[in-house]
């Protein structure tokens, strides 16, 4: 499949996968008369750097998840990396809870300063 087939067909824009042919990361993609061309496990891959993408991964992220995962020997690192990600999410989460709590009290003292001066 040529980088515009799969870009039509995922709708994936042709920038990203121009970047992930640039990481090397693609070790099935060949260049055939001057065309890339994607097989189902290259598809597979960029399906898992896009997820990472997705939840916040940097492109360093990605590149260093991506090897220990080609490695094949260090699924305990790529665990590691995915529950620090897990945890910065969470402790985000958090953070906005309590944003939308403090909120939500202003916005309960406004509106109980508003009836008590109406009652006037």
């Amino acid at each position: 499949m040529t980088i515009e087939e799969a870009s039509e067909r995922y709708c994936i824009p042709i920038k990203i996968l121009k970047e992930y042919e640039a990481m090397n990361l693609c070790g099935t993609v060949k260049k055939v008369m001057g065309d890339w061309q994607y097989d189902e496990q290259d598809l597979q891959r960029l399906s898992m750097i896009m997820t990472l993408h997705e939840i916040g991964f940097s492109n360093e992220d990605v590149d260093e998840y991506m090897r220990l995962l080609l490695a094949g020997e260090n699924e305990d690192d790529c665990l590691n990396m995915l529950n620090k990600k897990r945890e910065s999410t969470l402790d985000k989460i958090h953070f906005y809870e309590k944003q939308i709590n403090n909120l939500d009290y202003l916005r309960h003292e406004i509106r109980n300063g508003m009836k008590h001066s109406e009652g006037k």
